[in-house]
């Protein structure tokens, strides 16, 4: 019999451990086909939690405008009433919910199942703020037509929703997502999700006319406030549709960015 020395096996041995190291795990799902995966999960989970709040949403934003026909005649600002009040209902969900989803989320140790999947980190977030943004559509669209009939205003261009909602639910859902992933503790995440429903609130329903400056310039910083305008021009007699497009633009640039800072701060909450 001959004794194999015991360096050369143990290095056999890591050599061996090293090849399986190696060796790819398996592919990493593509963007796309993940965020419907994610997105379709999400949908299905959040059905039946999230519909009295969306009715809560479109009955708060109705109440808003029944209040403000007492104090606005028409014009200019009735469309501004209308068209914040029409995208409060996309702040109430995309904005707060999404930020409580992400803060409890993190809070419960969430992160850690989706950090375990083979998928972007892009297609979680995404998915995730497409879900919620989906529940905004009946909504808004309530909202706006009883808006309409409550202020005399033309639902011809109703249409434009179409590319305000998406637009502006994701920049509001990507500022959601950050705030819920970046804030330390889900109490937090609430709050902050809270204030910023409260900040489309009043910068986003009150005409900017009416406002002191300084609220005007912070109400440009505000995400949903380039959707708002846009919708609130359809409404005019002719419509600048170069205008209109320029900020549902601003509108998507803005919802890029806030998504990939929501991404970002998915990678930082998840290795933590």
């Amino acid at each position: 019999m001959s004794a194999v020395p015991l360096e050369a096996a143990v290095r056999a041995d890591d050599r061996e451990w090293q090849a399986d190291a190696a060796e790819p795990l398996g592919p990493r799902a593509r963007l796309f086909p993940a965020l419907a995966a994610v997105y379709r999960a999400q949908l299905s989970r959040a059905r039946v939690a999230r519909i009295p709040l969306l009715f809560v949403a479109t009955f708060q934003s109705v109440g808003i405008m029944i209040l403000m026909r007492g104090v606005v005649d028409g014009g200019g600002e009735a469309r501004a009433v209308v068209a914040g009040s029409s995208v409060l209902v996309v702040a109430f969900v995309a904005l707060n919910l999404l930020a409580q989803y992400f803060g409890q989320l993190r809070a419960d140790g969430g992160l850690d199942h989706y950090a375990t999947l083979p998928v972007p980190p892009a297609s979680v977030v995404l998915g995730a703020a497409a879900a919620y943004a989906s529940f905004t559509v009946p909504g808004t669209l309530v909202t706006a037509v009883v808006g309409c009939g409550l202020f005399g205003l033309p639902m011809a261009n109703l249409w434009v929703l179409a590319a305000v909602i998406p637009l502006a639910g994701a920049a509001l859902a990507g500022l959601g997502a950050a705030l819920g992933l970046l804030a330390p503790r889900p109490e937090l995440a609430t709050l902050l999700g809270q204030l910023g429903m409260s900040a489309a609130l009043l910068l986003g329903v009150l005409p900017a006319e009416r406002m002191p400056e300084f609220l005007q310039y912070a109400r440009d910083l505000l995400p949903s406030t380039y959707g708002v305008e846009a919708f609130a021009r359809t409404f005019g007699p002719h419509p600048d549709w170069a205008t209109v497009a320029l900020d549902l633009a601003v509108c998507a640039g803005v919802g890029v960015a806030s998504l990939a800072i929501a991404t970002w701060a998915y990678r930082r909450a998840a290795v933590r």
